[in-house]
């Protein structure tokens, strides 16, 4: 590989000294980097890099500076890739700003569909949308970038953020860090999922909020379906390996054991006669299962579980081991798949930043969605909360908040560059028109064998319309399908469900 390397670095080098006046180079100093690291972020340095080769001194790491009025458009820096990042990158007016987006993945999960991809009714790339075909001027504007890779601190002072690459596998090169300089800063880092600090459940747990998670989860119930039916294997722990328990009684745990029990009622029974009748599902709620829901639909939710084999217990998780976990009662409950769902709370990170809090731990930010105490900060979706001083309730952290805060703050940056405030320090004084204002458009939840609940009250206490049964699974369908990004996923995601239907599910372990 040395031979490619020395000829990468020299055309790098040559291509240098010709683009060294470029307005997109961009330059800061600190770290010494490999050349390979060097090399592939060359296109972001400036006149110090020509004569790199020929002064032995360290070479300084990529950045991005600040932007200079008249030659460049105002820098709009967004951190995340959910829901509320990428409304706001769809909706954000490129012809008036660069775009540069950090994240430590590539794309947008759609999440309310991502339960189904766990045990094969939808393919994994089906809810997976890229952010270059989200907002394309990523790939193709010279001054707008995505970059793999994950903030580690800002300078708020500065106007600074603080990045490092995120790498992954055996042969990842070691951690890269760079700057960039922003006029506006939109932070949606989302949040983690809540361990309450029970022991053992990092370790042995599976989250259920990423392609990987969904990934996992497959392969694992794959792994045990075909272990158990292995010649030798005990009366016991067959039934420990096809357990399959599930924390948390909220849509995406219930979601997640309708879909489990499909899979085991229509594919299972079939395709692993041997082992049908030991595999089952547990799902434990400290409370009742879809707290938010109309107690109708509650009860209709728990009736429709239980005759679908799912087995409800109420209790509290105390411990997890790695086979089995604790009740507070004492209850042993072994296992061979464990799904934790219990909600989620604010990330290491956002805790770690000093800006202000809003109850529960997330950045506090006023009724415009800015971070009161900085310029030119703002944050949307799970990692953001009004502050007390709103007088405005923390919002759930549900996919229709944070597109609702993405749409509205892109409307509201594209109203500020408009009025000349694009750049970093310059909308102080400026009017931000109406506050923003969360309407709850209702809740949707699959609980399998083609049936659905759909509640469409503004709150709990709230009347409205609610429905359960196979008109709502039908409603269901068709209000995700029309919310997914793009029109190739759409397909993508008619095609799975009509296959699914007429050949039943992919049990392939890939």
């Amino acid at each position: 590989m040395s031979w490619f390397r020395n000829l990468a670095k020299i055309s790098t080098l040559k291509s240098l000294q010709s683009s060294s006046s470029s307005p997109a180079a961009k330059l800061h100093n600190h770290h010494t980097p490999p050349n390979y690291l060097f090399n592939s972020l060359s296109h972001f340095t400036s006149n110090a890099f020509a004569s790199a080769s020929a002064a032995p001194k360290p070479t300084p790491y990529a950045g991005l500076e600040p932007t200079r009025e008249g030659a460049e458009k105002p820098r709009v820096v967004v951190l995340g890739t959910g829901w509320a990042a990428c409304r706001l990158m769809k909706g954000i007016d490129t012809n008036m700003y660069d775009v540069v987006c950090v994240s430590p993945r590539n794309h947008m999960v759609f999440t309310p569909l991502l339960a189904s991809t766990c045990v094969g009714t939808l393919e994994f790339r089906s809810v997976a949308e890229p952010i270059g075909r989200i907002q394309p001027a990523i790939s193709k504007e010279p001054g707008s970038y995505f970059f793999l890779a994950k903030c580690t601190a800002l300078d708020t002072n500065q106007h600074v953020v603080h990045c490092e690459t995120v790498t992954d596998g055996p042969s990842s090169v070691a951690p890269w860090k760079f700057n960039i300089s922003y006029d506006k800063l939109v932070i949606a880092l989302g949040a983690e999922a809540s361990t309450f600090g029970i022991h053992g459940v990092k370790e042995h747990a599976i989250f259920l909020r990423e392609v990987y998670h969904a990934q996992e989860i497959r392969r694992r119930l794959l792994l045990n379906l075909m272990l158990s039916d292995v010649p030798g294997v005990s009366e016991g722990e067959k039934k420990r390996l096809l357990h399959c328990v599930v924390v948390g009684g909220g849509p995406t745990g219930v979601e997640f054991s309708g879909e489990l029990s499909d899979f085991i009622m229509r594919d299972v029974r079939q395709r692993y006669a041997h082992v049908k009748d030991y595999i089952h599902v547990t799902l434990i709620e400290a409370n009742e299962i879809l707290s938010s829901f109309d107690d109708r639909l509650r009860r209709y939710a728990t009736n429709q579980l239980t005759k679908s084999g799912v087995r409800l217990v109420r209790g509290t998780v105390k411990d997890v081991e790695p086979q089995q976990l604790i009740l507070n009662d004492g209850t042993e409950v072994p296992y061979g798949l464990l799904v934790w769902s219990t909600g989620v709370g604010p990330s290491p990170l956002v805790k770690s930043l000093d800006l202000p809090k809003s109850p529960g731990g997330r950045i506090g930010i006023d009724e415009w969605l800015r971070v009161p105490s900085v310029e030119d900060v703002f944050a949307i979706g799970d990692c953001s909360g009004f502050l007390e001083t709103t007088g405005k309730p923390v919002l759930p952290a549900l996919a229709q908040v944070a597109e609702r805060q993405g749409k509205y703050l892109a409307s509201l940056l594209n109203k500020i560059g408009k009025a000349g405030g694009g750049r970093a320090n310059s909308a102080k004084d400026m009017e931000f028109g109406d506050p923003f204002v969360y309407k709850h458009l209702g809740s949707m939840a699959t609980i399998g064998s083609y049936k659905a609940l759909v509640d469409l009250r503004q709150s709990k206490e709230g009347r409205g319309i609610s429905l359960a049964g196979f008109v709502s699974w039908f409603v269901w369908r068709s209000a995700y399908l029309t919310r997914v990004i793009s029109w190739r996923n759409r397909l993508y995601v008619a095609i799975n469900w009509a296959t699914t239907f007429v050949f039943g599910r992919d049990i392939s372990r890939i």
